[in-house]
């Protein structure tokens, strides 16, 4: 069995035959009081999560390990051939959806408090922790998707695609930015976060952290990147710290911590450390999964909130103090990287060119000299259309513990890109050709620390080789064009007069 995969010789099933199971339940849920797609997700990730966690054990053939016990593994209670399903059925209309109210999900938040419990235990119960109950309306409906859930196997993947559940789920959580304000500031596009992996290249036995990690794309995205690049040659200690020691975020969000828990889980992630509360103020929900980490990480990949307000209570933690919280997280990713570290974060363009705040002065002063600010990608409009946004963005690359002499810098402002026409990996073909030689181009250039401090530090990027498209009219073309606008104008001042005489005014 593949080191990283829970596939074997079942019948196979591909892509497009789960984009269909999925598209169903969603149709269910959307008719069950489940109308947004906030309501409908977390229901799917946590019923998907049980079915995919009880395949994942049954594979590990470890029996005496299992972390959920019967009756409420989901082969007892969700396949139609469960024993206590089938029991329960066989009953009185209405039991099932009692008892996953009143037992299941009961059971499983509280497994975090089981002596000795284990990591998984406590990621279970926290996928758990924002469900009171089934939010699906009928008995009827639930037992629909139960079915539908159950068609929905690692086991009867495809061996030619990679971690296709993990792709469907993806697919799911970009649903919640489908709709402006929708859960979109939760879901960074995963081109952009593809290009970013891609760049800062996470390596086996590196740990990576996101400080507001979201739904969890770049902790997912970076372990698909080191399994597909370095993978294969892994010694069983060499999985287990991937797997178990490896990958670190914070989030807020009641409702996208859990979810980001699940995915990371369906990516292959069996114990992620996952930090649930205020990164900035430091305010816990809860950190049983972040027990003795390190304060120092290898890589951080982030896309920060921007506009946020933070109150002098929250400032007073940092060094440069301000209520912008995109200036606070620099600062803090700057503090969390290790010595030789390397981070790739998602800014907004206020954050590079403001100059006349002390903080953003300060922030930037303190990134170019205590990090390498190696590369700038200049993002178009639009990229953030999902989130509600189309806030100017770019994407700033730095190593930690030699000071900045230059930036390279590569535009890719002048691309159009809206919720039709997303921003899409094969557009950073040209950075990622000059990326080794940091080479000039007509989308390229390089600036020196020097000028940039003759600037104040304004690191916007300003394409030099930029021009203004020639006027193709003739200069009497030109002059006749200025002779018709002339008459336009006299007209308008005649019937201007006319009005005044009349009305005296």
């Amino acid at each position: 069995m593949n080191k990283f995969s829970y596939s074997n010789e079942k019948t196979r099933l591909n892509l497009p035959s789960f984009n269909n199971a999925i598209k169903k339940i969603c149709d269910i849920m959307r008719r069950s009081n489940c109308a947004g797609a906030l309501q409908y997700i977390p229901e799917i990730t946590w019923i998907l999560f049980l079915r995919i966690l009880d395949e994942i054990e049954n594979l590990e053939g470890e029996k005496d390990r299992y972390s959920i016990s019967s009756p409420y593994r989901w082969q007892d209670w969700g396949s139609p051939w469960g024993s206590k399903r089938i029991q329960l059925q066989m009953s009185s209309p209405g039991v099932v959806l009692k008892f996953v109210n009143d037992e299941l999900i009961p059971y499983l938040k509280n497994l975090k408090y089981s002596a000795n419990a284990t990591g998984r235990q406590k990621v279970i119960s926290q996928i758990m922790s924002g469900v009171d109950g089934v939010k699906i309306d009928t008995e009827k409906n639930l037992l629909a998707v139960l079915d539908l859930v159950e068609e929905i196997s690692q086991a009867k993947v495809d061996t030619t695609h990679v971690f296709p559940i993990s792709q469907i789920y993806e697919g799911l959580l970009l649903k919640m930015g489908e709709k402006s304000g929708d859960g979109g500031q939760f879901f960074t596009p995963r081109e952009i976060v593809r290009a970013m992996v891609r760049v800062v290249e996470p390596q086996g036995g590196e740990t990576v952290y996101d400080p507001c990690c979201g739904t969890g794309g770049f902790l997912a995205q970076s372990y698909e990147f080191i399994v597909e690049n370095c993978g294969s040659t892994f010694t069983p200690e060499q999985v287990k710290f991937l797997k178990y020691r490896t990958f670190y975020g914070r989030e807020k969000e009641n409702l996208i911590y859990p979810i980001a828990l699940a995915n990371m889980v369906l990516h292959g992630i069996d114990e992620p450390h996952l930090w649930h509360g205020n990164t900035l103020a430091g305010r816990t929900i809860y950190d049983g999964l972040f027990q003795g980490v390190s304060d120092r990480f290898d890589v951080i990949l982030s896309n920060p909130p921007f506009g946020g307000k933070e109150s002098k209570e929250v400032q007073n933690n940092f060094e440069f103090k301000t209520t912008s919280t995109q200036v606070l997280f620099v600062q803090h990713i700057i503090d969390c990287l290790k010595p030789g570290g390397r981070c790739g974060v998602v800014l907004d363009e206020g954050f590079l060119f403001r100059t006349n705040e002390a903080a953003f002065f300060q922030t930037k002063q303190k990134l170019l000299t205590e990090c390498n600010v190696w590369c700038i990608v200049s993002l178009p409009e639009g990229v953030f259309v999902n989130a509600g946004t189309q806030l100017k963005t770019n994407i700033l690359f730095f190593s930690k513990g030699t000071p900045t002499e230059k930036i390279w810098y590569y535009d890719l402002s002048k691309l159009k890109v809206n919720k039709t026409h997303p921003l899409t990996l094969d557009k950073f073909d040209e950075f990622f050709a000059l990326l080794p030689s940091r080479g000039d181009s007509e989308n390229s250039w390089t600036v020196s620390r020097k000028e940039i401090e003759e600037k104040g530090y304004d690191l916007k990027a300003v394409n030099p080789n930029a021009f203004i498209k020639k006027n193709s009219r003739s200069r009497a073309e030109l002059l006749n064009l200025i002779a018709e606008k002339n008459r336009e104008v006299e007209a308008t001042l005649v019937v201007f007069k006319n009005y005044w005489k009349i009305t005296g005014c």
